[in-house]
């Protein structure tokens, strides 16, 4: 079995009312790729989740999750 680290940006743009576009705009980055992070087909590095983390008022914590694969 092996652990699958997801990231929870999509809940936690949607808790904060906020949509891809406008991360986009606060980090600078195209939407098609933070439109990949949050259906989770790519994952941002450290670096840019620490960034999204403080954008949104919210713990690091908040913006991951294991998932275990079979």
């Amino acid at each position: 079995m092996n652990n699958k680290c997801l990231n929870r940006i999509k809940v936690v743009l949607a808790e904060k009312d906020r949509n891809n576009k406008w991360l986009a705009g606060q980090l600078g980055k195209d939407p098609a790729t933070i439109s990949k992070w949050v259906t989770n087909t790519t994952q941002p590095n450290l670096e840019i989740l620490i960034r999204i983390a403080k954008v949104l008022g919210v713990d690091l914590n908040q913006l991951v999750r294991m998932d275990e694969e079979q």
